[in-house]
């Protein structure tokens, strides 16, 4: 099996973390009749040879020695080195060319003993073989006589992967194997891959029944799905950081993959995505919900529609027993913010009869709101107000807290008192003082909360240096003081003294909207812009934009923000340069070019042609654009972002308010700050 290896100058090669003179120890490791040895060397290829997908000269060098392992009986968990090889042949290139030239070695392994090497193996004869005619006679002979469920399944992914790559030798045959698969006797899982597979490569042949199909497959597959795997959904998890994580993973993976296939498939055809999954949520069996719940999630961040029906289907889960279920609906919801409305009975329900899940032990001794809890308040539903109130009168306030009440509008001003308190109470020399000040200061933020002005200025006068290096308290305590814009005893001389220090532009902002005295705050304001820092650059613009034609000696700083190397702060100047000077020739080009090339700052763009009014009308074709496109503009495949829906719903909302040409909704032009 290493018959060489000592020959490879490994020393002279490379993988990800430099010299690949360790790489034989792994190789040999592979080979190892210990469990654990085997396990670390397969971690090893992965995290340095074949790191996040990558092919270095190094892996190159192992594809001959990772053969020989492959098809030495004696070696253990065979099935996950074809795993890797083929792994590695997917580049495209010279590792792709390595694996063409030694493509019989897979012919052999398709019928191996091990149905692990076979399931590996059947991906890597299509890929790796070019001669289509014995590929898909080897394929479909394995077919007849293959009786492990999961081989079937990746002989259908290997069809598929047929079609794509031989479009037109042989395809036609391929694709009638498919469709049979697709019928019975075929067991009903196998039946549903087929589908998933013909909906990435040949839709036009799906069924028109294709969403009553699926759902009557998933029906009969959960039926022949053994009892103690139907039941693993109730098991009652501890409710710790580690159970929450347990019941968030899928307990049925093959289940989960099959309807995710099929998902990825229809791809742009929500409204079938939308039915589908109506269809599944009723499902008698708790698992088949829970894979339904994550399939929505992705459906939910990507495209826009009216999920109002879906999304009570989605809160209906969280009175199931099934802990895995209710804890996916949770966090689902939890997503959604607004969009949650509709399952807000229900997220109340379960919060009102389970004060258990009000919060939920993180590591360290933390706590954070439980899912239930968080959705609901997220969802702006007034009713999270008194639950909240309860949760901050115990002992242990959950660190996310504040950042959720931000959500609840003035409905959570009854709260205000108990913030005051909390954030009073807080010791300024602690490690985490600003892990928890500044989530309260969030909350008092949002709720423009004068009275607060106490706390806010013990934070300003008594965090120490260390803590203040970071910024992050300071930062925030001063956003507020700007929020309340009152100059009570201590504010301006506070603020002043920050004017020389690293937060001298929200100081700067602060006291604009205290004093009003441009002559005050533009000196500071000069000098941030010309910081290194191109976040300092950036908060100062966005001040200037608030003083407008009294800035007008700033202009031609502003100017030269256009060309900043960061989209954010050409953003940033742009918006400001208009609103000192109006020059709205110079900066349309800039916002376009922006909106264009970057989707995540559309939402600035967007604030600052509310601003422009009918100057900004030579880009409202994008403002149109933007509301009549079906996909979330943060939407991207394989994506997971808390917020994506929020901040898409967000930038929705002021898209329409430039149509209008009214203000912004979410808090004007500045909620994207």
């Amino acid at each position: 099996m290493f018959t060489g290896i000592d020959e490879v100058d490994w020393a002279s090669l490379r993988h990800a973390y430099g010299s690949a003179e360790d790489v034989p120890g792994l190789l040999r490791g592979l080979a190892s009749t210990d469990p654990v040895e085997r396990a670390g060397a397969l971690d090893g290829m992965y995290g340095a040879v074949h790191h996040q997908g990558m092919v270095y000269d190094s892996t190159l060098a192992c594809v001959p020695f990772l053969l020989a392992l492959a098809v030495e009986e004696a070696v253990a968990e065979r099935g996950e080195l074809v795993e890797l090889l083929v792994s590695i042949g997917r580049r495209r290139g010279p590792a792709e060319a390595a694996l063409q030239a030694r493509a019989e070695v897979f012919v052999v392994l398709v019928g191996d003993r091990d149905p692990g090497v076979r399931r590996a193996a059947a991906e890597g004869l299509v890929r790796f073989l070019d001669q289509p005619a014995r590929v898909l006679s080897l394929l479909r002979q394995r077919i007849t006589v293959e009786r492990d469920d999961r081989v079937l399944l990746a002989l259908a992914e290997s069809l598929a992967l047929f079609v794509r790559r031989f479009p037109a030798a042989h395809a036609a045959e391929a694709l009638d194997t498919l469709l049979a698969l697709g019928t019975p006797p075929y067991d009903p899982g196998l039946r549903l891959a087929a589908l998933g597979q013909l909906a990435c490569c040949a839709p036009d042949l799906l069924p028109a029944d294709l969403v009553p199909t699926v759902v009557g497959l998933l029906g009969e597959r959960s039926e022949r799905r053994p009892s103690n795997l139907r039941t693993r959904d109730d098991i009652d998890c501890p409710e710790t950081l580690a159970g929450r994580l347990r019941r968030l993973r899928p307990s049925d993976e093959e289940g989960a993959q099959l309807v995710r296939t099929l998902h990825t498939a229809l791809g742009g055809r929500p409204a079938e995505r939308i039915a589908l999954l109506e269809g599944q949520l009723p499902a008698p069996d708790a698992t088949d919900r829970c894979n339904g719940v994550w399939m929505s999630a992705g459906l939910f961040r990507e495209w826009r529609a009216d999920h109002s029906a879906l999304v009570a289907l989605v809160g209906e889960q969280l009175g199931s027993e099934a802990y895995r279920l209710r804890d996916a609906a949770s966090s689902v919801l939890g997503e959604l913010f607004h969009l949650a409305a509709p399952a807000a009975d229900h997220l109340h329900a379960l919060v009102i009869t389970r004060p258990d899940l009000w919060t939920q032990r993180l590591e360290h001794g933390a706590a954070a709101l439980g899912g239930a809890l968080k959705a609901l308040a997220r969802s702006g539903d007034s009713r999270a107000v008194p639950v909240l109130a309860e949760v901050l009168a115990g002992p242990f306030v959950p660190d996310d807290l504040g950042r959720v009440i931000v959500h609840l509008g003035r409905s959570a001003a009854p709260l205000a008192p108990a913030l005051r308190h909390r954030l009073g109470r807080l010791p300024l020399d602690s490690p985490a003082i600003s892990d928890r000040a500044v989530p309260l200061l969030s909350a008092l933020t949002a709720l423009a909360d004068r009275e607060a002005v106490p706390e806010v200025l013990r934070l300003l006068r008594g965090v120490p240096d260390g803590v203040r290096s970071g910024q992050r308290v300071v930062a925030s305590a001063v956003r507020a003081l700007d929020a309340f814009g009152v100059g009570a005893e201590g504010v301006v001389p506070v603020l002043r003294g920050l004017l020389e220090s690293e937060c001298a532009g929200v100081a700067a902002g602060a006291l604009w909207s205290v004093e009003g005295d441009v002559s005050v705050v533009l000196p500071s304001l000069l000098r941030e812009l010309a910081s290194s820092a191109g976040q300092r650059r950036r908060v100062a613009a966005d001040v200037l934009a608030r003083v407008g034609v009294a800035a007008r000696v700033a202009s031609d700083e502003l100017a030269r923000m256009l060309g900043a190397e960061s989209v954010e702060e050409r953003v940033a100047g742009a918006r400001a340069l208009w609103r000192v000077t109006g020059d709205a020739e110079r900066v349309l080009p800039v916002l376009r070019s922006a909106w264009t090339g970057h989707p995540g700052v559309r939402g600035a763009v967007a604030a600052c042609l509310v601003g422009m009014g009918a100057a900004g009308a030579p880009l409202h074709d994008l403002v149109v654009a933007e509301l009549a496109a079906p996909r979330r503009h943060l939407a991207r495949a394989g994506g997971h972002g808390s917020q994506d829906v929020l901040e898409d719903e967000r930038l929705l909302g002021v898209c329409r308010e430039v149509m209008a040409g009214g203000p912004a909704e979410y808090g004007g032009e500045e909620w994207w700050a």
